[in-house]
């Protein structure tokens, strides 16, 4: 018995929602990194085997037909469920596959090292991650993520499970005023330069830069004119700018020209593991049991 809908190709599905996107079956072909006239044929293909015409050609590209108007919902919402099929299979499966990243400085090692003694057959890999990389979790590069909260973008739909907090330090040139200090306080940064991320969300914008002060005067923002941590380091070396980071943070100390101050009454920064809030995946649970069985204190703690 034939099943209705079981010989259609969704790989030609995908095309023809490509090319209803652009309108042009020129651009889509670039996008498909495929050329055009096989473009067209495979459209071809998916008209005669639907028994309609999708899309009429004009010299100014292509619109969808009528016909074409009434599938485009209906392709997208296949493809959407063809893809939320294979991840609910995969879900269903034993773990055999463990990917966790991390940012920045952090160090996973010894807990890696014992999740893979636990278990021997898996393949448990690491990935380091640029610092706001949203949708590393999202898009399943990685099931898990090492870092430092809050998170440089929303977390809604993920669990944040703490496994250890670093105070905070004030990141200045040596001949900065306040370097040499034992100490300081908020009150001490209050005509400080701060830089300001603007792809970040508030919250982590306003963490890193002690938003909003007891005083009420907004922070003073540095220019928006880095594009790598690194070059924050520099701003801060030529005294443009001071940086909050949290202690155990080892990288301003691997560029001379720098130190660090303890800052005083303010909240630690928290290291965190980060998952999908709707996924259960045993591995997860047994890499916190791995990093709580006689992890070292990382530095900062």
């Amino acid at each position: 018995m034939r099943v209705p809908g079981s010989d259609l190709d969704l790989r030609l599905v995908g095309y023809f929602t490509v090319v209803a996107e652009h309108a042009n079956f020129s651009r889509a072909a670039s996008v498909l990194h495929v050329a055009q006239p096989s473009l067209s044929r495979q459209i071809q293909r998916l008209e005669e085997h639907l028994g309609v015409r999708l899309f009429d050609r004009t010299p100014q590209g292509s619109r969808l037909t009528e016909a074409g108007r009434a599938f485009l919902p209906q392709a997208q919402a296949l493809l959407q469920a063809a893809h939320q099929a294979e991840l609910t299979a995969r879900d269903g499966a034993t773990p055999r596959e463990f990917t966790i990243g991390y940012v920045e400085d952090l160090v996973i090692t010894h807990a890696v090292r014992r999740l893979r003694h636990r278990h021997p057959t898996a393949r448990i890999r690491t990935r380091h991650l640029e610092w706001n990389d949203a949708h590393a979790l999202t898009d399943r590069r990685v099931d898990a993520l090492v870092a430092r909260a809050p998170l440089p973008f929303p977390a809604d739909r993920l669990r944040l499970t703490e496994l250890w907090t670093e105070p905070r330090v004030l990141v200045v040139s040596t001949e900065h005023r306040l370097a040499g200090k034992e100490s300081v306080t908020v009150d001490d940064l209050g005509e400080e330069v701060l830089p300001q991320c603007p792809s970040a969300v508030p919250q982590w914008s306003d963490f890193a830069r002690l938003e909003p002060r007891p005083d009420g005067v907004p922070v003073r923002s540095a220019p928006i004119d880095y594009e790598s941590f690194e070059d924050k380091l520099d701003l801060v070396a030529e005294e443009r700018t001071v940086l909050i980071l949290a202690a155990g943070d080892r990288r301003p100390q691997l560029r001379p020209g720098l130190t660090t101050v303890p800052i005083e009454g303010i909240d630690p920064v928290r290291v965190v593991l980060a998952t999908r809030s709707a996924e259960a995946n045993p591995l997860i649970d047994d890499f916190l049991t791995a990093w709580s069985s006689d992890t070292p204190a990382p530095r900062g703690r």
